[in-house]
């Protein structure tokens, strides 16, 4: 993980993966339902409308205990390029997550965060990395199944 500013916190991954089914893991809530989020967390998608001003409405279960509530209205979809949306529940900030193709069969897919205020992103910026990590972990597992379904 790098960080660009006081007031973002950036991450990427690599995948070995065509840029289609990267994107298709994300922009399907069938598979992004299975792998969004840390380790050990499941998610109830309530709402996921991909479009600008469309929202994305979910409840990330935690692995012991707790429910957490999350609101967003994504602002740009740009299929296999960026997909942009603003928080409407706390902790709020923007979140970018950007597709880049780096070959036939590699992919990289970042995260950045962006903060209005330097003291929101030092609240989460301890934790966001390595749960981004654990969060690109689960994508790379999910990508296995992305596979299977455009085999079939």
């Amino acid at each position: 993980m790098d960080s660009n500013s006081k007031l973002e916190i950036y991450s990427s991954r690599e995948l070995k993966a065509l840029i289609e089914i990267v994107y298709e893991a994300f922009s399907n809530p069938a598979h992004l339902s299975k792998w969004w989020g840390p380790n050990g967390f499941t998610n109830t998608f309530h709402e996921f409308d991909l479009r600008p001003g469309g929202k994305w409405i979910l409840t990330m279960h935690g692995p012991e205990k707790g429910n957490y509530e999350n609101s967003s209205v994504f602002k740009i979809v740009e299929p296999f390029k960026v997909i942009k949306w603003q928080r409407i529940s706390k902790p709020l900030f923007e979140m970018e997550v950007e597709f880049k193709k780096l070959s036939d069969s590699e992919t990289e897919i970042s995260f950045r965060m962006i903060f209005e205020t330097e003291e929101e992103c030092n609240k989460i910026k301890n934790f966001a990395g390595p749960k981004n990590e654990e969060n690109f972990d689960r994508l790379e597992m999910e990508i296995q199944n992305v596979r299977i379904s455009h085999i079939e």
